[in-house]
């Protein structure tokens, strides 16, 4: 994350600023200095964690407020609102108007969760968390027609096209990654190496298929346009996943010609 100013922080504990132990009050005031809005408990409007005493310690789902407040920002994340969580570390540098990395939250066994870095050699600062499909409510197939942007991620056809890219990804080995807060918002990220593949997820049922092709390829080549901006040394490749194949071949040949991968359902072939 690139800074504190918009968020909703609420902290852990003391933090350990710059090697000098913080009580959280004095933390929430420099916070509200940088544009924060400091909050006294977890809840749902709480966009940043900040953990402190219990660095480099694995917490339980007790009662008590510095280890309910990782595991309901972990709950959040299931439901598929990001929170960012961010070590004593990454508060000194956000205090100074420095990026700092949100830390994954995984499982280390029954009820226990332990915050860790993301890998700092996957993704370059442009790969969030692991990727989740998202539950979705049913809708009329001619409601594309007046948002197609947004309504196309609430179908089920768009949630069960992310799920089988990532366990397509997942038989190969690689974990598919949501963006990390505040960059473009594609679909699904994923890294070979040095490549990052950022991909953009179109439905096809109900759908106009020119139109939501055409959408999508604006879309994830804008994704690829912005973060070359911001990480010009990152070897980005864009890629569109369809529900299906196209019923018109020459999208393909299209796709090739911008230097854009296109994939689908349910094999996703070169993916």
């Amino acid at each position: 994350m690139h800074g504190l100013k918009g968020h909703t922080v609420c902290f852990t504990g003391r933090v350990l600023v710059d090697d000098v132990w913080t009580v959280r009050a004095t933390c929430a005031e420099r916070a509200g200095q940088r544009g924060a809005v400091p909050k006294t408990d977890f809840s749902r409007k709480v966009t940043l964690v900040v953990y402190g005493d219990l660095a480099s310690k694995v917490v339980t789902d007790d009662r008590r407020a510095y280890s309910s407040t990782l595991v309901d920002a972990e709950a959040e994340r299931n439901r598929g609102r990001h929170v960012c969580v961010v070590d004593a570390d990454g508060f000194s540098k956000l205090l100074k108007g420095r990026a700092a990395p949100c830390l994954e939250l995984r499982k280390a066994g029954a009820g226990h969760i332990r915050p860790v870095a993301a890998g700092t050699t996957e993704g370059g600062g442009i790969l969030g968390g692991p990727l989740r499909v998202r539950h979705t409510g049913r809708r009329l197939s001619g409601d594309l027609t007046l948002d197609l942007s947004s309504l196309d991620k609430a179908t089920t056809a768009h949630e069960a096209t992310v799920g089988a890219l990532i366990a397509h990804l997942s038989r190969q080995g690689v974990e598919a990654r949501a963006h990390v807060p505040g960059a473009p918002q594609f679909d699904a990220g994923w890294s070979r190496g040095e490549e990052v593949f950022v991909a953009e997820v179109k439905s096809l049922t109900g759908a106009r298929e020119e139109q939501q092709i055409r959408l999508g390829i604006g879309q994830v080549l804008d994704y690829a346009h912005q973060l070359r901006s911001r990480h010009p040394h990152a070897v980005l490749r864009p890629v569109l996943v369809l529900e299906r194949p196209p019923s018109v071949v020459r999208w393909v040949a299209l796709a090739g010609s911008v230097g854009l991968r296109l994939a689908w359902a349910p094999d996703f072939a070169d993916l």
